[in-house]
């Protein structure tokens, strides 16, 4: 099956113009990606930090509540960054006064040449995926290695990238996606790219990726409302990917701190690295303006786990990672159908 076969087989089921962004870590439900797919658009999971078992039960819940497609999302492979004993006991120590906070033991990793389990198996995460296919695959952080590629093509999923800059959208034209996620700087959550991150306007860099390259691109970052969504669709978009805007759903997993957080209204978005590694937009923190010399990615999400899980049990919102773009006080609450017909131009 071909490109254009993929595509024009996944727009013949979507009523709606609109992509769930995929959110790891439990604000995307399968309930939520359900709901989304259900009504007409294309629902995602976030499945980048669940285990293939984990993975096969997520889907399976989607399946159990929705017959349309739905899409899973996995980062894509990279090799684990060296981190030295010096870089490791100071991020370590800038952690320290948290952990102290909360009664915790102080902040550890085994040495380097001991890596512990900070990243998921790609290959068993893709193996599980392809094991019973879903209709679409996307993937973050970087381009697939051919063999899973093809793997998923032969599966006849049709597979979408994601890029940051029109040189990112362009490497992922040439190695054979179908389609392009171009995430804006107003986007919550990780930034999906791997080169320079252009941080661009969603708009403009959706009109770039669209002249430039031949697939069809999928905008992504600051759409709240249907005026938003539209906008996308008029700068050259094929279908609107809203995260943010799904964060107060009744079928998101997003805890009760982190709720409050988004209701109040009060913070403003930061990139920061100080819970993962890697770059993200959320709401600013005490850990986002305490960290300075976080560990790369996966190093610094595994350190900060059990800070994080500790401040969500305490509920302090202070110490989650609140994933939010810039738009997030723009975010209803209600279902996440309702929100999809609010989004619908």
């Amino acid at each position: 099956m071909s490109t254009h076969s993929r595509w024009a087989a996944l727009r013949r089921h979507l009523q709606v113009p609109l992509v769930l962004a995929p959110m790891a870590g439990g604000v995307g439900t399968p309930a939520l990606a359900a709901t989304v797919s259900e009504a007409g658009g294309l629902g995602s999971l976030g499945a980048a930090y669940l285990t293939p078992t984990q993975i096969r039960e997520a889907m399976a819940a989607v399946r159990a509540r929705t017959d349309r497609p739905f899409a899973v999302n996995l980062f894509a492979p990279q090799p684990l960054p060296p981190v030295t004993p010096q870089a490791i006991a100071a991020a370590c120590a800038e952690l320290a006064p948290f952990h102290a906070a909360l009664h915790l033991p102080p902040p550890t990793l085994p040495p380097p040449t001991l890596p512990p389990q900070v990243q998921e198996d790609f290959g068993a995460q893709l193996h599980t995926v392809l094991a019973d296919p879903p209709a679409v695959f996307s993937f973050a952080f970087g381009r697939l290695p051919p063999g899973a590629l093809n793997a998923l093509h032969a599966a006849g999923v049709l597979v979408i990238g994601t890029a940051t800059s029109l040189p990112e959208a362009q490497l992922l034209a040439q190695d054979g996606v179908d389609a392009v996620t171009v995430q804006g700087g107003a986007a919550g959550g990780h930034r999906g790219g791997w080169q320079e991150d252009a941080l661009a306007d969603t708009l403009t860099l959706t009109r770039h990726v669209a002249q430039a390259t031949r697939l069809p691109v999928i905008a992504a970052g600051g759409l709240m409302t249907a005026g938003d969504v539209q906008a996308a669709l008029q700068a050259g978009a094929a279908l609107a990917a809203c995260g943010t805007a799904f964060l107060l759903a009744d079928e998101a997993g997003t805890p009760g701190p982190y709720r409050r957080a988004l209701q109040s209204g009060e913070r403003q978005t930061v990139l920061t690295r100080a819970y993962s590694g890697r770059t993200a937009r959320g709401l600013r923190t005490t850990l986002t303006g305490g960290v300075h010399s976080p560990l790369p990615f996966p190093w610094q999400n595994a350190l900060t786990r059990s800070l994080r899980a500790a401040g969500a049990q305490a509920g302090h919102a202070d110490l989650l990672s609140l994933w939010a773009g810039e738009g997030y006080r723009q975010a209803r609450t209600g279902s996440a159908a309702q929100i999809m017909a609010d989004l619908t131009p």
